[in-house]
């Protein structure tokens, strides 16, 4: 199937956004080999600066193979950006819908015609404490096993160095450096043509999350963490937390006034 054309309006964003870029950060890209050069794929990428969805759109767009977002569908309708959004063929995500597969169909649609779908499966920037990937959601696994597409695992680091995880200000000096590395596609094979259950669903995350780990792990030089950081599972363990200081709180009220 061949490539869909970059297109005015992609362009246009590339002309606004890649002088910037090239100003305040440095460039080691590599494993552009692994993006297929025609067909439809998905690419997996970390998240770990509000800046990082620019400096990926740039790797990638230097491949040929621009990839389209997936965003809240109310950004598509109104306004300059809604212009943008459809002019640069980004993905609307039907939050509201009760289907699961619905709410993704227009990824679907999309690499079925060929496109890159860029996920970021952790559905925002990690909160893990030394910023690597967490527990990831569902939805590229989703798209992935319905179009037997290839899935890509991306690893960056370094425009979290710029504008660190949920900062305001960033960090200009020393100019740093974007680093990028794709992979070879994840082997999903024992995954298809199964009845897509939310624990299937959730084992081939997974697989993806632990191929987009490794190429972070080779290039930060370091071993990731054995257990994936689970914000879920945190905010369960900080309620905990939150009752039982309570509940010492109360008891220690109750001891106070039977004393007096």
């Amino acid at each position: 199937m061949p490539r869909r054309r970059i297109g005015f309006w992609y362009r246009f964003a590339a002309v606004l956004c890649k002088p910037p870029l090239v100003v305040l950060i440095k460039r080691d890209w590599r494993g552009m080999e692994n993006i297929p050069a025609e067909g439809g794929f998905i690419t997996a990428v970390n998240h770990n600066s509000h800046v990082d969805p620019f400096a990926y759109a740039h790797y990638q767009y230097n491949t040929g193979r621009v990839p389209r977002f997936l965003a809240k569908s109310g950004l598509f309708k109104k306004g300059f950006v809604g212009a943008a959004m459809r002019g640069t063929g980004q993905i609307p995500v039907y939050r509201e819908t009760t289907d699961a597969l619905s709410a993704f169909r227009a990824a679907i649609d999309a690499v079925e015609r060929g496109e890159c779908v860029a996920f970021y499966p952790e559905g925002t920037i990690t909160r893990d404490p030394d910023q690597w990937p967490m527990v990831g959601k569902t939805g590229a696994a989703r798209v992935a096993l319905t179009t037997k597409c290839p899935v890509i695992p991306v690893a960056q680091w370094g425009a979290n160095e710029l504008l660190p995880p949920y900062a305001k200000k960033p960090n200009l000096r020393p100019r740093k450096t974007h680093h990028v590395l794709a992979g070879p596609p994840v082997d999903l094979d024992r995954f298809y043509d199964k009845e897509m259950t939310p624990e299937l669903l959730k084992e081939a995350t997974e697989v993806i999350m632990t191929a987009v780990t490794r190429q972070l792990e080779q290039i930060r030089g370091e071993k990731a963490p054995a257990t994936r950081y689970d914000p879920r599972q945190e905010r369960i363990e900080q309620r905990r937390r939150t009752q039982a200081q309570t509940q010492v709180q109360h008891k220690a009220a109750q001891e106070e006034g039977q004393g007096t």
